[in-house]
């Protein structure tokens, strides 16, 4: 049983280590010199996090999935000499070890960040994703998040981080049943986002 906690210190190598392998698949789709300027950012980033909720998924004590979450208002990385401000929370680095993907970890992950943005009454949350990453802009899309192009930004020359915006305080499609709200399951399940009678579903910023 795959279980989601926060993360603690004596957890940090393994972090790495997962999060390096799960991101290893796209440097084939990079050239050399921009793999190894991205990979220098993830290590960067988990380095020091910040503000960020930091979650791992753990499955029987092995660490297979983590993911950053982090608070609107939090003010990231400068772009063109300027600090960036967060409007609102944002899900940065899910990742999933390659031997534990198609369990559902992912989904898993995203659930938790949407429940606790959702707590926060934000009232969006956010994140950046590449067509290099398909199968996670598939994951997204089919829990809501929606494209963002005003939040595209351009993180390299020729690179495009595609922004995607999921509303936690309005309506939003569900599987050809019209707009529905949102409901949230308890705390302690599963998690899911998913509207009224729809049944619970089972499945790299990024």
């Amino acid at each position: 049983m795959t279980a989601i906690r926060d993360a603690r210190p004596d957890d940090r190598a393994a972090i790495l280590a997962v999060t390096l392998a799960a991101y290893e698949q796209y440097a084939a789709a990079l050239t050399p010199p921009l793999w190894a300027v991205y990979r220098q950012n993830i290590q960067a980033t988990l380095a020091d996090v910040g503000p960020a909720a930091q979650l791992v998924a753990e499955d029987g004590g092995a660490l297979v999935g983590t993911v950053l979450l982090y608070p609107g208002g939090a003010v990231m990385a400068k772009r063109s000499g300027k600090p960036v401000t967060l409007e609102w929370p944002e899900v940065r680095l899910l990742a999933v070890a390659p031997a534990a993907r198609g369990k559902g970890v992912a989904r898993r992950l995203m659930d938790e960040c949407i429940q606790r943005a959702h707590s926060t009454g934000a009232p969006a949350l956010t994140l950046h994703t590449a067509d290099i990453m398909a199968a996670a802009m598939r994951l997204y899309e089919s829990m809501g998040f929606a494209r963002a192009p005003e939040l595209d930004i351009s993180p390299w020359p020729g690179i495009v981080a595609k922004g995607y915006k999921m509303p936690l305080t309005l309506p939003s499609p569900q599987r050809g049943r019209g707009l529905r709200p949102r409901t949230l399951a308890p705390r302690g399940g599963e998690g899911r986002v998913r509207g009224p009678g729809q049944r619970k579903r089972m499945l790299p910023r990024s």
